[in-house]
């Protein structure tokens, strides 16, 4: 199916044509950016929507052009407050919802910070490994028995996962000097590989997951950035596509942003995504040169040994917190 789609395709022509009416799907970060507009693109193709946001007074006012989508089309919205940076909200969140009982065809851990200053979650994670990969490990993990057999997990990583692989040994900074756009690097890094090993555990229950490359676009995720740093990194990136012979990299509008997230969700070829690092709208190719802003995959981020190792790493991390 990737044949049909492109780097321009909207989130609107990925789902030309598909009826997800009594699908329902979970979108972390559903209050801005890619994450409303897949949820927006989601419920104008009749999907229920579990949009989980951290403020849930402020999603409630930014999320009405997704109710406005569902109007007529049988689907809705529903929000539930979880805050990545607090295992305590974590796990409130997800015990919430497991009580529920209501099953998931899909979930899509879309949320997450960018190059932010040093810092510290409420449990003493890194923010950005701890915010990007290790809340939403915590967080899918604990409600993974609610996707139906056949569902989908797609979690948003990142070309910048090209910068840095993760650090196992020291995967919050405490024995070296924190670099924003490393850290953030990594933490993308550990979303691919937290979709690989996912989907070597569910597989056998027709359950598959995929990481994503959304494409560059302009929402409020490089916030941490100033105009002029935010411009210096353009022609960084510039410059290092030429150096490659690359041709520039090109902006994306909101909802070609959003586009392989929802292609990955409810349209692609479950056996052709699994496992798999996903960029405009396909399987991306793997591109192991460590100019860190070309396009494709870097090995490391796909590799089966370091996916199972961040997960246990991982799990040991959430129970001494």
């Amino acid at each position: 199916m990737t044949g049909f789609f492109s780097a321009e395709s909207t989130a609107d022509e990925v789902l030309a044509g598909v009826d997800l009416k009594g699908k329902r799907i979970l979108v972390t970060g559903a209050a801005s950016g890619i994450g409303r507009e897949t949820a927006r693109a989601l419920v104008a193709h009749g999907a229920h929507v579990v949009g989980a946001v951290r403020d849930l007074a402020k999603a409630e006012l930014v999320t009405a052009p997704v109710r406005d989508a569902a109007f007529g089309t049988g689907g809705s919205l529903e929000l539930v407050e979880l805050d990545l940076a607090s295992l305590q909200s974590i796990r409130a969140a997800a015990d919430r919802l497991i009580q529920e009982g209501q099953r998931l065809d899909a979930i899509i851990a879309n949320a997450g910070v960018m190059a932010t200053p040093a810092g510290k979650t409420a449990d003493g994670f890194e923010t950005q490994f701890g915010i990007n990969h290790l809340g939403h490990f915590a967080f899918v993990t604990r409600i993974e028995p609610l996707l139906v057999d056949g569902g989908r997990l797609v979690v948003l990583s990142s070309q910048a996962h090209r910068v840095a692989d993760v650090d196992l040994e020291d995967p919050n900074f405490e024995r070296q000097d924190y670099e924003p756009f490393v850290a953030y690097g990594r933490s993308k890094t550990a979303n691919a590989l937290f979709a690989v090993e996912f989907d070597r555990r569910h597989r056998s229950r027709g359950v598959r997951a995929a990481s994503v490359m959304p494409g560059n676009s302009l929402t409020d995720l490089p916030r941490h950035f100033s105009d002029e740093e935010l411009q210096g990194l353009f022609a960084t990136v510039g410059s290092a596509r030429a150096a490659a012979g690359l041709p520039p990299a090109e902006l994306k509008d909101i909802s070609q942003a959003a586009a392989t997230s929802v292609w990955a969700a409810v349209v692609a070829d479950p056996e052709e995504i699994g496992g798999k690092y996903l960029e405009d709208v396909a399987v991306a190719t793997i591109n192991d040169t460590p100019n860190p802003f070309a396009d494709g995959v870097r090995l490391y981020a796909l590799d089966p040994d370091r996916a199972a190792r961040l997960w246990i790493k991982s799990e040991e991390l959430i129970r001494a917190a």
